[in-house]
């Protein structure tokens, strides 16, 4: 569990980080970190001993400010900082202005979303970008980040460093008006979506929900909606359908820890406030003429996040949305989803037939949730030994204590059936 303080550095890390950055060049990104480091540092043991101040965000930029002033005084010659700021820094007169305005909180958000172009550099990989992410905006060890997205500590550290090299070569943030913006946008829509979706159902091995990565990924979502060339409709689909799937988040698991699907979850724990946001991104979306995979995934997610229950659901209505989501991004997890919601308007032994049919169905054999989905629409059409046999395989591939105990229960449930 991460005590009050670890989000509040969490959340000031990208930003003291954006503004250092900005300041020393991203040459220098690792002076940046070190600074930010120390800030957090005095404030542990400062807060330690007088209590956590009044405005504890204000208290650690103004920390960081000071500490950027003392190693620009130190070591004002023995390195070049970055190019645009160039001889504001050389002259006691002009440095504490210009220290100043980088610490402006307009520029503060202006150098955030930089930080959040130059990460998805097209030289990097979709992961190396959403690990710089992580790393340089959220404040995330290489640890978190390696739980994070199922990999190793070794793999994701060299990730960042490769892509920190990358970055250095530009010694200065990304432009937003350059004329680069537009091909890079899609880039970050991408790493946001990936970051969201690994919070929202990834493969940890400790935890089936990380509600930290979908609020890191929702928050740098609305930094590019505060920008007028980031705020696109496919932006706005992007916030939709975080906020509209983020607000389920409270049913998906219960009091014991546990999982729960979609047919069994506690609607009035949904958080009303984010779905009424994200059909508001929604409708937002709508302006102008693009359909994206994000459009159609909020649309989907809204159909789910305004029905009373499961009977009340507009199954053709969703159906329809992953026909066209299909045509945009075909994939075998699509057609899955897809699948299941045949089998709510058509029957279970319909939903078989719908899998049975997928294009690369080999490709979900991995996958847990492949074999669970069997297994229901075996339960429901009554043939309990195989149903109990599919929740076995889904149970073979659990990826978390969560998942094991559901795909336990479900065969708990199906064991019963056969002896009753």
């Amino acid at each position: 569990m991460m005590e009050p303080t670890d989000h509040l550095f969490r959340h000031e890390s990208g930003r003291m980080v954006a503004a250092l950055t900005r300041i020393f060049g991203f040459h220098n990104l690792a002076l940046a970190e070190d600074v930010v480091q120390e800030a957090f540092c005095r404030a542990t043991e400062v807060w330690a001993f007088r209590g956590v101040p009044e405005n504890p965000s204000a208290w650690l930029m103004a920390t960081a400010k000071n500490c950027a002033l003392d190693v620009l005084r130190r070591e004002r010659t023995a390195r070049t900082y970055a190019p645009e700021l160039g001889r504001l820094l050389e002259s006691e007169w002009t440095l504490v202005p210009a220290i100043e305005e980088a610490f402006a909180p307009n520029a503060i958000k202006d150098d955030l979303l930089r930080i959040m172009f130059s990460c998805c550099h097209p030289q990097l990989a979709e992961e190396a970008q959403v690990a710089l992410i992580l790393h340089i905006l959220c404040g995330f060890s290489v640890d978190e980040i390696a739980g994070a997205l199922v990999s190793t500590h070794a793999a994701i550290e060299k990730r960042i460093t490769r892509g920190k090299k990358t970055l250095a070569k530009s010694r200065k943030l990304f432009e937003v008006t350059a004329a680069e913006f537009l091909s890079r946008l899609p880039a970050v829509h991408t790493a946001l979506y990936l970051l969201f979706n690994e919070g929202y159902h990834g493969a940890n091995p400790e935890f089936a929900v990380r509600s930290d990565l979908c609020r890191e990924a929702m928050r740098l979502t609305a930094v590019l909606l505060e920008h007028p060339l980031c705020a696109t409709p496919r932006t706005h689909a992007l916030a939709a359908l975080m906020c509209l799937h983020a607000a389920r988040l409270p049913g998906r698991i219960d009091a014991l820890g546990n999982l729960s699907s979609l047919f069994d979850q506690d609607r009035t724990a949904w958080d009303r406030q984010l779905i009424a946001e994200g059909i508001s991104f929604l409708a937002c979306s709508a302006k102008g003429s693009e359909m994206s995979e994000y459009h159609l995934e909020a649309a989907i997610a809204s159909v789910h996040a305004t029905a009373r229950g499961i009977e009340d659901t507009d199954w053709a209505k969703i159906i329809s949305l992953y026909d066209s989501l299909i045509s945009i991004r075909p994939s075998p997890i699509v057609a899955l989803n897809r699948a299941i919601a045949i089998a709510q308007l058509d029957g279970p032994d319909r939903g078989i037939a719908e899998i049975q049919a997928i294009v690369d169905r080999d490709r979900l054999k991995s996958y847990p949730f492949y074999w669970a989905a069997l297994g229901e629409f075996e339960l429901r059409s009554k043939r309990y030994a195989t149903a109990h046999g599919y929740f076995r395989s889904a149970l073979a591939l659990a990826r978390n204590e969560a998942e094991r105990n559901f795909f336990s229960q479900r065969m708990q449930a199906s064991q019963a059936a056969i002896h009753s």
